[in-house]
């Protein structure tokens, strides 16, 4: 495994809402895309005007909108993490069995979820028993990575002390098995392809070199590789 030393400064990472306004430029017209608790929440923040996506929240919200500035906050209204969120025109509010009627159905197109690690091989775990005393709280992550046609993760590229979230093998307990296809972190975005991460883009600041010592496993470089931009959202 790597040396996980050169760890990037502040400025050198993206912040939250950058992962998440990257995260929605690759949304398609007229997908059901499914939002996770979390990082995930925000990409409704930015999903790009000249096309129509609808945001569906597990816990009964078709047509999801932004997270709710706080005159819009409205106590009823909120998604699977109990954050308010907004209602787009011609959004609905259904039960439970349905929002999972329409997971299990097949009938989500992508699902973004957030993610402690991601293997190599497309497995993930973004649950994790040592991290709250409530137990297991996997949630419907794992009904949403099996019903999903398409599954990409958002989170950090490290852990706070600097440890790799990006590996050749989990070591927290799965999710699911071999279903991520993308993931966007706050340094890269990255494909898993051929069983391993391929980067497509990586923020200016970082080196090729740098980048695979803050990865638990090999990295191919696309290319081109491109620069990972994004807007100023502060």
């Amino acid at each position: 495994m790597p040396a996980h030393t050169d760890q990037p400064g502040p400025d050198a990472r993206l912040t939250r809402q950058q992962v998440a306004w990257r995260a929605a430029q690759d949304l398609a017209d007229g997908n059901y895309v499914n939002l996770g608790i979390g990082l995930p929440v925000l990409v409704a923040n930015y999903a790009p005007e000249n096309i129509e996506v609808i945001f569906q929240s597990e816990n009964g919200i078709v047509g999801v909108g932004p997270v709710a500035s706080d005159n819009m906050a409205d106590p009823d209204l909120v998604d699977a993490g109990s954050q308010r969120v907004t209602l787009r025109p011609g959004g609905a509010i259904v039960d439970s069995a349905a929002a999972f009627a329409m997971i299990r159905g097949g009938h989500i197109d992508l699902t973004l979820l957030g993610g402690f690690e991601v293997a190599s091989n497309g497995d993930f775990a973004n649950w994790d028993l040592g991290a709250s005393p409530k137990g297991q709280l996997v949630g419907g992550a794992m009904d949403l990575a099996a019903g999903a046609k398409d599954v990409r993760v958002l989170m950090t590229h490290t852990t706070k002390t600097g440890a790799p979230r990006l590996l050749e093998r989990c070591n927290l307990s799965l999710t699911a098995v071999g279903v991520v296809k993308r993931v966007y972190t706050d340094l890269a975005v990255l494909d898993i392809r051929d069983g391993g991460f391929v980067v497509r883009q990586m923020v200016p600041t970082m080196t090729e070199e740098a980048l695979q010592n803050l990865t638990g496993a090999p990295l191919v470089f696309d290319e081109p590789c491109g620069p990972l931009i994004c807007p100023d959202l502060s």
